[in-house]
């Protein structure tokens, strides 16, 4: 006679079982942790390249609405090597949405890149200016190299003509030791008068 077999799993079928589950549990919890680890640093490369794109944006705008003086007499822009001064426009608080005229300056005051402006009326020059407001664009500047193009075809670093250069590049060095190299902004202001 034959012995019947117990319909069932033996110890050793379960254990083998248990150690290919117990296998899967670890290599599916590896893959979820770094996948978690790589969502957190795209996340965080993703907000800081927001952040730069968006200053981006903004000192190409300031730029490319720089226009030409009123006056004949007056430089379009004043410009130094790390300083830029000039007649804009811009989206500003309490202006409502249209851009308006503004007195901007860029320059990085302690390790912040500032706009410091305050709205332009060509009739204030004879009456009380509004007050000058200063505006963060970025924390962690080292410093800004500010370069102009001249019609001769070269870079010069000030700028205190009554035309307006060709081109405006602006580099933004940011601050720390390892801290990543931001390209150059080179922009083109406008050309004709308003």
């Amino acid at each position: 006679m034959r012995a019947r077999r117990s319909a069932g799993f033996t110890l050793l079928e379960i254990i083998v079982a248990l150690a290919v589950f117990g296998l899967l549990l670890v290599g599916l919890s590896q893959t979820v942790r770094f996948g978690l680890t790589a969502w957190r640093q795209d996340a965080k490369l993703s907000d800081g390249k927001t952040d730069l794109e968006a200053v981006d944006r903004s000192l190409r705008s300031i730029i490319e609405n720089f226009a030409p003086s009123e006056d004949e007499a007056r430089p379009s822009i004043t410009g130094t090597a790390n300083t830029l001064t000039g007649l804009t426009q811009l989206r500003v608080p309490d202006a409502g949405p249209m851009p308006v005229r503004i007195e901007a300056a860029l320059a990085v005051s302690g390790r912040r890149l500032v706009l410091r402006w305050r709205p332009y009326h060509h009739w204030d020059r004879f009456g009380v200016s509004p007050p000058v407001r200063e505006t963060d664009l970025m924390s962690g500047v080292g410093r800004i190299g500010i370069e102009y193009w001249q019609t001769s075809g070269t870079w010069t670093s000030s700028w205190h003509e009554p035309d307006l250069p060709l081109l405006i590049r602006l580099r933004v060095t940011l601050a720390g030791k390892n801290a990543p190299r931001w390209p150059d902004i080179v922009a083109a202001p406008l050309l004709s008068r308003p």
